[in-house]
């Protein structure tokens, strides 16, 4: 019955999005039937049945004048950066404290230069109502241990020897105007979650990533704890007022595959990156977006949600009765700004609920594990378009209903989710602007980590944190 219902759902969805289409497509051809080019081949056309001075007057009229108001873009650009660091101080190499950060497995005392992310994009207008987008990215992970049968990197893009690798993050058709104000996108694109930036069309350009900017010096909150950047699916992406720009939406449906193939599962072999969950494919992602610019733009707010239903109900010999509900998790996110030409301060805040998504193995009950994290940071100008500085604070708590007495299991499939540790991030620096689109940021980097067992309870860590001294390097070109 759910499985119907659910067909039934994800068919009219299909029918919604291509109804945009043919209504765009059908548009197009109207606009080119009614053009004067159109007209006139049509009169010539039809000039037969005409007298000799009528097919005279067609032949001797003045050409229509060439539309020069659009201008495609068409370039190819890319971005990088990265950072030559100091490893102050790094949780033991066997420890699994700091999994979703950059330095997770780190030795002490490591220092070297690193790339940790490195774009090369092409933005291709096909015509004033099609545009093309591909985006190939390397993002890698300084612990560079190589993928084999008993260990993987861990939240990177490297290779098996250690080099690092392009994959696909971006490649998407979007259609412009299927009504004012909005646009169609379909393919592999950014969520609203907090990375969507996209001038010159309807999306938003005021979300938590471009606001804060500096995903040189770190990711926002969300993305630290891997709210999903991007997927493959398809999204309309407009604003309410057109004209102003002021209020806007996206709604958004994905495969929460990321960059990631729908591959077939073999219920005769366990769970693996080559025998992913069976329900990969068969549930999706639903991502809601509503954005505002109030009190002239200097306040940005932005409100996001998303939700998933990730497995069907299974059978397991860790709970009491022997079945594991359904799973599912869902975030609701607030984000707001108040900026100025001197200065920015934003507040990110965020609880995301995953229902039965950890065991309790001392009950033997499956239970909702809840997160709330919250981001305050301060960016702003010492010498215009010379010197500048930031800081940011960052709070995460995995589960608000954690027993510290208890041993629990993790069932979601949530990247790297841990529901035992608590973490502070801090960081702070300079950022030195020689010439445009080049940037220098030295900057400390730090995080802290306090294990919610308690110390007599078997699994405990002690207290410990990751602190880095950079200098970081951020260059652009192409924009």
């Amino acid at each position: 019955m759910y499985k119907n219902v659910l067909n039934q759902r994800m068919i009219a969805l299909f029918l919604l999005f291509s109804s945009c289409f043919l209504a765009v497509t059908g548009r197009a051809q109207s606009i080119e039937s009614n053009s004067p080019q159109f007209l006139a081949n049509a009169a010539v056309k039809s000039g037969n049945n005409q007298g000799s001075t009528d097919n005279q007057q067609i032949v001797t009229s003045k050409a229509a004048e060439p539309d020069t108001s659009w201008h495609p873009q068409r370039r190819l650009w890319g971005y990088a950066f990265g950072d030559a660091y100091y490893d102050a101080h790094s949780p033991a190499l066997t420890s699994t404290l700091g999994k979703e950060n950059n330095y997770y497995q780190t030795p002490t005392y490591r220092n070297a230069f690193q790339f940790r992310r490195i774009y090369l994009g092409y933005d291709y207008d096909i015509n004033p109502k099609f545009r093309a987008e591909v985006l190939l990215a390397s993002e890698p992970n300084e612990n560079t241990t190589p993928t084999s049968a008993t260990s993987s990197v861990v939240g990177g893009d490297n290779l098996a020897d250690g080099r690092m690798a392009f994959y696909i993050k971006n490649f998407n058709l979007r259609v412009r105007e299927v009504w004012a104000g909005t646009d169609f996108v379909i393919g592999e694109m950014s969520t609203p979650g907090f990375s969507l930036n996209e001038p010159g069309t309807n999306a938003p350009t005021t979300l938590s990533e471009v606001t804060w900017s500096y995903r040189s010096v770190e990711r926002t909150l969300s993305d630290f704890h891997r709210n999903n950047a991007y997927d493959v699916g398809a999204a309309l992406q407009g604003t309410f007022d057109p004209k102003t720009k002021n209020f806007g939406y996206v709604f958004m449906v994905g495969d929460n595959t990321t960059s990631s193939l729908t591959t077939v599962y073999n219920p005769n072999s366990t769970l693996s990156a080559i025998n992913p969950n069976p329900n990969t494919g068969f549930f999706k992602i639903f991502y809601g977006d509503l954005w505002a610019k109030f009190l002239n733009q200097h306040l940005y707010v932005d409100l996001y949600a998303d939700y998933l239903k990730t497995s069907s109900t299974q059978a397991s010999t860790a709970i009491a009765d022997g079945t594991l509900g359904p799973q599912a998790h869902n975030m609701f996110k607030v984000f707001a700004a108040y900026t100025t030409p001197s200065f920015t301060f934003g507040v990110e805040a965020y609880t995301q609920n995953f229902t039965n998504g950890v065991t309790d193995n001392t009950t033997k009950e499956a239970a909702k594990a809840t997160v709330n994290a919250i981001s305050l940071w301060l960016r702003g100008t010492v010498v215009k378009n010379k010197w500048s500085y930031f800081a940011r604070f960052d709070s995460y708590n995995p589960d608000t209903k954690f027993i510290a007495a208890d041993n629990y299991t993790v069932n979601t499939n949530y990247t790297s989710y841990d529901p035992t540790v608590k973490e502070q991030f801090y960081t702070a620096g300079l950022d030195y602007t020689p010439v445009k689109n080049i940037h220098v940021e030295p900057n400390v980097w730090l995080t802290r980590y306090k294990d919610q067992y308690d110390a007599a309870t078997k699994g405990y860590l002690p207290d410990d944190h990751t602190l880095v001294y950079r200098m970081t390097f951020f260059y652009v070109f192409g924009k």
